[in-house]
């Protein structure tokens, strides 16, 4: 089984900056897509960016675009969220996700989901 693995978390300031990277072991799986999602408390998971493996198409949140940048290394089948400009409402857990088929921003359509990492923005 595939597993996705979250790292780069941490606490920062506002208006500082945090690189999220999202990294796949274990055997090879097929993915169309990898997702971007955060959870703040009390609060249901949100979409934050998505991107494709082949053509490396995006798209963001309206929340994040402009300060949210979101990429890929098909070789080292790793996926970034580089995270600048932070606020406090960005504080959340951040979660990757893969999907097989699509790249919406439906939480419903994405098949594996790492574990998740905490980002904190104080203010």
């Amino acid at each position: 089984q595939v597993q996705l693995v979250e790292s780069g978390g941490g606490l920062v300031q506002a208006g500082g900056s945090l690189s999220l990277s999202c990294a796949a072991s274990g055997r090879t799986f097929s993915s169309y897509a990898m997702g971007w999602f955060r959870q703040a408390p009390g609060k249901e998971r949100e979409f934050v960016a998505v991107i494709r493996w082949s053509g490396g198409n995006t798209y963001y949140a309206d929340s994040v675009k402009g300060r949210f940048t979101i990429s890929r290394d098909n070789a080292k089948n790793t996926v970034y969220l580089q995270m600048n400009s932070l606020k406090p409402e960005d504080t959340a857990v951040y979660y990757c996700a893969s999907s097989k088929w699509t790249s919406s921003y439906y939480l419903d359509e994405y098949e594996i989901w790492g574990q998740g990492t905490q980002v904190t923005v104080s203010s």
